[in-house]
């Protein structure tokens, strides 16, 4: 789903215009984005968790080439969801 299938869907729930929910999407993008830049941390109640974490500094090896690179630290956003969100994935049917 894309930004612009959500908006549909969002303003068929609400039963509000594309432009409202347009606005109402970007600002809560807009909010989460600033809240993570200060590392917050965000909870969706029956969603879960998003939060940055700091990946420590490590060696990689290419596999052609055995070259080591030294991949420097950095900030990443995990995401960890709540037990209500992990038991509606587990009834879905599986495709194996």
């Amino acid at each position: 789903m894309n930004h612009k299938e959500l908006i549909a869907s969002m303003a068929i729930k609400l039963n509000a215009p594309k432009s409202v929910v347009a606005d109402l999407l970007d600002v809560t993008v807009a909010t989460c984005t600033e809240l993570l830049v200060d590392e917050k941390t965000i909870g969706f109640q029956s969603f879960g968790n998003f939060e940055v974490r700091k990946k420590e500094e490590r060696l990689s090896v290419h596999p052609a080439t055995q070259i080591r690179t030294l991949i420097p630290p950095k900030l990443v956003v995990s995401f960890k969801p709540s037990n209500i969100l992990k038991d509606k994935l587990k009834d879905l049917p599986h495709n194996e």
